[in-house]
């Protein structure tokens, strides 16, 4: 007996196709989640995260910042990997079931647009703080706050990977 695979392409969708999954999706009455970061160099603190979020609901929808923004939001030496690496490894994780880039600096479009459940988000962030916030509530839906993991963080790998490539040099 053969299993059907998803596979991690065909979780990456556009606006029109993520709508439509959506749609899809509450038509069997799941419920949907939905998280956004820039996920540029994913570590044990995001899958953790996301694992969180993903029990959150039925469906775990993440929105990506695109290259460019990630360069607006973190500056210019990130993404260090580029948005269709990010959002394939991101899709190939069971808890995830789609992935959407965005360019905005915000996600707040597409929080409009795909109308979440539930909106997840890490630690460091407080229900006042959360982009979306006040728009998932006010059509009935819930914030979810996600512990935060400590000894996580990407600019912290960064900065490690920096330092050994200096130390390196030096070395030299």
């Amino acid at each position: 007996m053969s299993t059907k695979r998803t596979t991690a392409q065909s979780k990456i969708f556009d606006r029109q196709g993520m709508v439509e999954q959506i749609s899809r999706w509450r038509k069997n009455g799941d419920r949907i989640v939905f998280t956004n970061g820039c996920f540029d160099i994913l570590h044990a603190g995001h899958i953790r995260y996301l694992e969180s979020a993903a029990a959150c609901g039925d469906r775990l929808v993440i929105g990506v910042n695109d290259d460019a923004s990630v360069r607006r939001l973190k500056g210019e030496t990130r993404p260090i990997n580029v948005l269709n690496s990010r959002l394939y490894l991101l899709a190939s994780l069971s808890c995830v079931d789609a992935v959407i880039p965005f360019s905005e600096d915000t996600p707040l479009d597409l929080i409009t647009l795909l109308h979440p459940d539930i909106l997840a988000k890490g630690g460091d962030y407080t229900p006042e703080t959360i982009v979306g916030a006040k728009e998932v509530i006010g059509w009935g839906g819930s914030i979810e706050v996600i512990p935060f993991v400590d000894g996580f963080s990407t600019t912290r790998l960064e900065n490690k990977i920096l330092d050994l490539h200096r130390r390196k040099i030096k070395d030299s």
